[in-house]
């Protein structure tokens, strides 16, 4: 099928891009400048959704910008691994855009219209990213998101938040500048190009087998996005940042780009073959396993619930490198969905931990004893969303986990699905105690001298419906995909085949 060239791919970056431009404009006029991201985010869900036609047919979009060298162009191509990103970075996009509204509002916190412009500067870089035609179109959104985020995470503008914020971009830049800007140029050095190729880029070059190693896993730790460890420290150090930019860093499109880039590695850059045939795979799959587990081992020594949601994020990250490692058919489809179905669980996770945060002010699980009885839509949507990335049925997480368990009975690897066994009993370890003490914990009596409730005290803890009514959206998703995983197979087959 011919390739079909349209302006849409700059269109859905471009809409993005201009609605931070409006939030900057608007920022004294308060009402009008809050309607511009949920608009703006329905119009790039609406402008992505256009093209999956085409790309479900088999079919790509292009457009090509401009050259910089030969061989390099800044262009777009929308194809089948690129529309799974860019559907759930803009379909989430509209829930977390009246979700922040919500909890902007509540909390009265400051500097809103950087925040708003910020929030949707890094979604144009997400899907401008999803839609990269080659590797330096991408790396250019790549870069993007990192220093758009960079005010997010320290918006508070506090001692902890300064300090979270250097460790973000020490790590995310520091990586970016020294390996990942030496794999390019190495690439560039061997194949000529830098664009990305059905089959993989460097697999039929001349390079010698230890140069070819080099340059792959310069690109593993150059995106530390993906939170590979020990790339990974900045992604728990970032949670001093508004819940809101949480739930952006963990599903939306800071970490996702990071394993996205990865996919692209290993299909389109080095291609299976040349994966397998260098032994690259079964290296990175070990190694992605381990982060597996001792993230969630991290994840359940901590109180803090973003500090333990944040860890279990390392962990699952690295199930979707996992299956793409795996080479086996079934386990790449697992874990390109394992994107989609982490995303719409995650996402309610950090949504609820805000409203949470919200309605009481309280942050650690020890102090949220009985609190699911006075936010009850709230704790129903996490405990969803918990069973979903335990892997149970019928959520999405259970459709990502069993294409990724077959795959590793497939590839032959049965210890890989042992490693996907342990994490999962150790995802109910850490998941399933917060909604019982939620639900099952009795509530610390108010003090007998309060002559009347104060804010945060069990009598004022009530559901916020601006923040809890995406939330409950988001966990929807989660079910929806478990019983309907239909549009995100057919991509992931698309991107095997």
């Amino acid at each position: 099928m011919d390739p079909v060239l349209s302006i849409r791919p700059l269109l859905a970056v471009a809409v993005a891009g201009l609605a931070a431009v409006a939030v900057l404009l608007l920022n004294k006029r308060e009402r009008l400048r809050d309607i511009v991201s949920p608009l703006a985010a329905t119009a790039m869900f609406v402008i992505v959704a256009s093209m999956a036609p085409t790309v479900l047919a088999g079919g790509t979009v292009d457009l090509r910008l401009f050259a910089i060298l030969p061989g390099i162009d800044f262009a777009f191509r929308v194809d089948a691994l690129g529309m799974v990103f860019a559907t759930v970075s803009s379909l989430l996009w509209i829930a977390a855009a009246f979700y922040s509204i919500g909890y902007m509002r509540h909390l009265n916190e400051h500097a809103q219209t950087r925040f708003f412009a910020c929030f949707a500067t890094s979604l144009a870089a997400a899907v401008g990213g999803a839609f990269a035609a080659n590797l330096f179109t991408l790396v250019i959104f790549y870069e993007v998101l990192s220093l758009v985020t960079y005010p997010l995470v320290y918006h508070h503008e506090d001692e902890e938040g300064w300090a979270g914020s250097r460790k973000y971009l020490v790590y995310l830049m520091g990586a970016s500048k020294s390996v990942l800007l030496a794999a390019l140029a190495l690439t560039y050095h061997i194949a000529g190009s830098l664009d990305f190729v059905a089959g993989g880029l460097l697999a039929g070059s001349n390079a010698s087998a230890p140069l070819l190693t080099v340059v792959y896993f310069c690109y593993l730790f150059g995106f530390a996005k993906a939170a590979v460890m020990p790339m990974h420290a900045w992604l728990p150090a970032a949670m001093v940042a508004p819940t809101p930019v949480s739930a952006l860093l963990h599903a939306v499109a800071v970490v996702k780009m990071g394993v996205f880039c990865v996919l692209r590695l290993v299909f389109h850059v080095f291609g299976t073959g040349l994966v397998d045939g260098l032994g690259l795979g079964i290296a990175t799959a070990y190694l992605v396993s381990f982060t597996i587990l001792m993230a969630s081992v991290y994840a359940l020594t901590r109180d803090d619930l973003k500090a333990r949601l944040a860890y279990s994020t390392v962990s699952q990250l690295s199930y979707i490198v996992l299956g793409a490692v795996l080479l086996s058919p079934v386990a790449m489809v697992g874990g390109i969905i394992h994107i989609a179905a982490h995303a719409f669980s995650k996402i309610t996770l950090f949504f609820c931990a805000g409203s949470i945060y919200c309605a009481s002010g309280k942050r650690n699980i020890s102090d949220m004893a009985g609190i699911g009885r006075r936010l009850p839509w709230t704790m129903g949507a996490f405990f969803v969303a918990s069973l979903s990335m335990i892997g149970v049925p019928p959520t999405a997480g259970f459709v990502s986990k069993w294409y990724l368990a077959l795959g590793s009975v497939e590839a032959g690897e049965i210890a890989f699905l042992v490693v996907l066994l342990a994490s999962s009993i150790l995802n109910a370890a850490y998941f399933l105690p917060v909604s019982y003490v939620a639900f099952f914990g009795a509530e610390v009596p108010e003090s007998p001298a309060s002559e009347s409730p104060v804010p945060g005290s069990a009598a004022t803890v009530r559901e916020i419906p601006m923040v809890t009514i995406p939330l409950v959206a988001t966990a929807l998703l989660s079910v929806l995909m478990g019983v309907f995983p239909g549009y995100f197979l057919t991509l992931a087959q698309g991107v095997v085949r």
